[in-house]
């Protein structure tokens, strides 16, 4: 068998595996993952999400990773691990495909290829929320973009529209910033019934149901809380508390936009040479200025929300990664150089980010010294997955840390964090988790807690944790006692 012969998605699989295989099982690749994995499993154990467990993301997310939470640790990190890889497989498949429709076959493994790489330098490795909604903006896209032969009937294309549009809604119950992409696929819809000579009264008539499956899964989650007596719980955590947070420092936000840019740019800028390698078949061209337009709409996305941490640009990367096919394909030794030095660049990214961040063994043995038992656990600072891997319960529904003690969440959260933090001591949880301080880190909330560790706890042992430091705190007999008589 010669590698001519291998079958591309056999390739695409087995770099994937090697791409990932360093990150399997480890519970603590990203802050993010690891707050979405135990509010899952809190909700597993009859929590609610925005009443018990408080965020901003959308429900759908948590309901994505509930099956793997039920499972408990360790087998669901696995589990959701496996589901994040199928996901980005799958999307790496239908970029590969889109790629050919453009006319860049002998470009669309690279871009495959790109599509599983590119993650793992960006804070990817795991599962972050565009790992799993991209296969389906990647999925939308392929429903509704050019293809070759006569045009659908109006009956078909009508009908391709509201599963893209559906597939639109269920991506923005994993995260509400898929709404830029979203509204791109929906107008283009309406795009092309206009220039199918559709009309202007039929194509607002089909707008109105195309918008309306869109929104409708954010709708019933909506409706689902209402009628819980929980409307105005749901609409600030997902709407009211984001407009409400602070920016980071622009100096930081400029470190992050520099780093960013410097990680997309070969995509970008193959993907805009690629425009040199138009395919002249009507249809491929068609095709291809369609991936065009939704990469620079994903782009604008990316700019317009602000922020820029490194995983802000993982929608970039099916889009960007499909467009680049055209040049990857014209230039093949380029194209496995260029693979060959995002696979290493990946796996250096990933043994960095496991020193900095922690190995499962450090993390674990945190989690053994903490033990299990019927007192709760409060981790002022740290992993929140130190809550499904000691089985303890939590004194607070705002349990990922940087709610309550970081600056930009500042009067952001629902509740005053520094009056937060002091109902938590009062409910004396039997152990207190708090790493260094940290940039950006509100030095009241620092101070308000150490002020009450002292008063009524004492320091068991401090372990590390990659570069960082857990000081474990435990309530003194003296204190668990006054419990007891309350």
């Amino acid at each position: 068998m010669t590698l001519a012969s291998i079958p591309r998605w056999l390739i695409l699989l087995l770099v994937a595996l090697a791409a990932r295989a360093i990150s399997f099982g480890n519970p603590i690749l990203h802050v993010d993952e690891e707050f979405y994995f135990t509010a899952a499993r809190m909700m597993a154990e009859g929590a609610v999400p925005f009443i018990d467990v408080w965020d901003r993301k959308p429900i759908g997310l948590f309901l994505l990773y509930a099956p793997a939470a039920a499972l408990g640790y360790p087998a669901g990190i696995w589990a959701y691990q496996a589901l994040a890889f199928a996901c980005l497989f799958g999307t790496a498949l239908l970029a590969m495909r889109l790629a050919e429709r453009a006319g860049w076959r002998r470009g669309a493994l690279a871009a495959g290829l790109a599509v599983v790489l590119w993650p793992n330098l960006i804070d990817g490795q795991g599962g972050q929320a565009p790992i799993f909604y991209n296969l389906l903006m990647i999925a939308t896209a392929s429903i509704i973009a050019p293809r070759a032969g006569a045009e659908p009937s109006p009956a078909r294309r009508f009908a391709e529209g509201m599963a893209a549009m559906a597939l639109v809604g269920f991506t923005l119950q994993i995260k509400y910033s898929a709404v830029f992409e979203g509204l791109f696929f929906g107008l283009w819809l309406l795009w092309r019934e206009w220039r199918l000579g559709t009309p202007l009264l039929r194509i607002a008539l089909i707008a109105v149901p195309l918008a309306g499956i869109a929104l409708a899964p954010t709708a019933a989650a909506w409706a689902a809380y209402a009628a819980m007596g929980q409307s105005e719980a749901w609409l600030y955590a997902n709407f009211w508390s984001i407009l409400g947070r602070q920016t980071d420092p622009w100096l930081h936000q400029l470190s992050n936009f520099v780093v960013l840019t410097l990680i997309t740019s070969p995509l970008v800028a193959m993907a805009w040479l690629s425009r040199r390698q138009l395919s002249g078949a009507r249809a491929q061209r068609a095709m291809a200025e369609f991936l065009f337009i939704w990469a620079a709409v994903a782009l604008a996305g990316v700019i317009v929300f602000g922020s820029w941490f490194n995983h802000y640009a993982l929608p970039l990367i099916p889009p960007l990664a499909a467009c680049a096919a055209g040049f990857l394909g014209q230039y093949r030794r380029f194209a496995i150089g260029l693979m060959l030095l995002a696979f290493a660049g990946g796996t250096a990214t990933l043994i960095v980010k496991r020193y900095e961040r922690g190995t499962p063994a450090e993390i674990a043995a945190v989690a053994r010294a903490i033990g299990r038992g019927p007192g709760c656990l409060h981790v002022y600072s740290g992993t929140t997955m130190l809550y499904p891997m000691t089985g303890r319960c939590a004194v607070t529904r705002w349990i990922f840390p940087s709610h309550l003690n970081r600056d930009r969440e500042r009067g952001a959260v629902g509740v005053d964090q520094l009056a937060e933090l002091d109902r938590i001591l009062a409910r004396r949880p039997e152990w207190v988790v708090m790493r260094k301080p940290y940039r950006g880190e509100l030095p009241e909330a620092r101070a308000r807690m150490t002020a009450g560790l002292a008063r009524g706890y004492r320091l068991e042992t401090t372990l590390p944790v990659g570069k960082d430091r857990y000081a474990l705190w435990r309530i003194r007999p003296a204190s668990r006692s006054a419990i007891s008589r309350e």
